[in-house]
């Protein structure tokens, strides 16, 4: 399959481009839901496994989505 090009994309309007990214995210979504592995550099896996293991060992140290957002937009 020929592989659009991303020029043309950006030049779609704005409605159209929001359609389009919200098709190709939840193609990825139904991907990786039926099995299929997202590319990883063994890097990223490490990282992954190692904070997972870091919250297994001390779920208390999480804090909440909300608040680390709302710390995320207080530092400047």
């Amino acid at each position: 399959m020929a592989v659009p090009d991303v020029q043309d994309l950006l030049e779609l309007d704005l409605e159209t481009r929001l359609t389009l990214v919200q098709k190709l995210w939840d193609s990825i979504v139904d991907a990786a839901s039926s099995g299929a592995q997202l590319p990883l550099a063994e890097e990223e896996r490490e990282l992954l496994d190692q904070r997972l293991r870091e919250d297994d060992e001390d779920p208390e140290a999480a804090i909440p989505w909300v608040e680390a957002r709302a710390r995320l937009h207080r530092e400047p």
